[in-house]
């Protein structure tokens, strides 16, 4: 014998339909076979399906208190056209929850405005520093003789006759498990639930129309060469009042005339002369700030690294926030002159002299270098 419709969902006989759908949806969530295991998990979920379309729907409930089960099963209780009086509600509802989206129907017509992309050509100190940018592109905006409507000024959509302007159209269909309701976009209006029967002329009944748009960026400093901002909502405009689009700019630095970048650190490739390696010196090197002096000890080797503490390049965290600053490093290179004065020349030679022509490995102790500033310091 059937259970009590009313005990089925655990319900009084006074429950509103508020309380009646809360009562199911608690049910179908707990019994849905798809969650629930358990051998009997069929059976009870069928069972609440047919003690819900009964209890909600006014005519069905009022035959059922009055004359029982026999009052809504004179003709057979037809599986077929459960749910169009608002089973499918709570079924769309149920696998929303369940499978974490917005349901079979979603919002009606509705379509997120595209996104669009922005390559974006900044100077290497710009990259460094950060700067403002006035980006210019084209977009589609609301159409401003329709305002997004589609229909000719003066006139309105109408009401799509297929769907009678809910934008979707649902079929009934028996599963396993009971009836199952599949929402779909209405095909004659593309889900809108209005039809343009008169187009705007301006933007051909679409709504939207391709517009210049200028949007003003901030560029971080510490960006890198193909790195890639997003811009929320400044992307094409949605359809039917859809979220628009988002904007991304894609960052392309050019090269410096003499520095480098290696992640955070700034790389600066330094000559010396021969005898500035040798004897010493203090010059002027250029960082991304100016210049600054740089003590070349004695004796600096081609390959020596001289480190410039916080003179390289901020870093960028993924939340747009600076961490620190990275270093300037110096690499040394000593040029071995290709052309030379005549006194030049003579100087040298007597060097050679005093250096002989004979090879051997390197020692301990006085090398190359230290001859030669013993020479040039009138030791040798």
């Amino acid at each position: 014998m059937a259970r009590d419709y009313y005990e089925v969902l655990g319900v009084p006989k006074n429950a509103n339909k508020d309380d009646v759908k809360r009562a199911f949806r608690a049910l179908a969530r707990q019994y849905h076979p798809d969650i629930n295991r358990e051998a009997d998990a069929e059976s009870k979920f069928k069972e609440i399906n047919e003690a819900y379309e009964v209890l909600s729907d006014e005519d069905k409930r009022a035959r059922y208190d009055r004359f029982g089960h026999a009052g809504v099963q004179g003709g057979g209780f037809n599986q077929n056209t459960a749910g169009v009086g608002g089973f499918d509600d709570i079924f769309n509802d149920f696998f929303s929850s369940f499978m974490g989206g917005r349901g079979a129907g979603g919002q009606r017509g509705a379509r997120q405005g595209g996104d669009i992309r922005v390559d974006v050509t900044i100077e290497f100190t710009e990259a460094v520093f950060g700067i403002e940018k006035a980006l210019e592109f084209q977009r589609l905006e609301t159409c401003d003789i329709c305002e997004g409507n589609g229909a000719e000024k003066g006139s309105t959509p109408i009401t799509c006759p297929e769907c009678k302007g809910a934008g979707e159209v649902r079929q009934v269909r028996q599963t396993f498990v009971g009836s199952v309701v599949r929402v779909a976009a209405c095909p004659r209006c593309g889900g809108k639930g209005t039809i343009v029967t008169n187009p705007c002329r301006s933007c051909d009944g679409s709504g939207r129309k391709r517009k210049k748009a200028t949007v003003s960026v901030n560029i971080p400093g510490g960006v890198h060469d193909g790195l890639r901002i997003q811009v929320g909502g400044e992307g094409d405009v949605g359809e039917n009042n859809a979220p628009s689009g988002d904007l991304y700019m894609v960052i392309h630095v050019k090269e410096h005339a003499f520095f480098k970048r290696k992640d955070s650190e700034v790389i600066y490739d330094l000559g010396l002369n021969i005898a500035q390696a040798t004897l010493g010196d203090k010059i002027q090197v250029p960082t991304l700030e100016g210049d600054v002096e740089l003590v070349i000890p004695a004796g600096t080797q081609t390959g020596k690294v001289f480190r410039l503490r916080g003179k390289g390049i901020p870093r960028l965290m993924s939340n747009g926030t600076h961490s620190g600053r990275g270093d300037q490093l110096i690499y040394v290179q000593v040029v071995v002159p290709n052309a030379l004065t005549d006194h030049q020349r003579e100087l040298f030679e007597q060097l050679a002299q005093t250096f002989g022509k004979e090879l051997s490995p390197p020692q301990k102790g006085r090398g190359f270098f230290d001859r030669m500033m013993e020479f040039l310091n009138g030791q040798g």
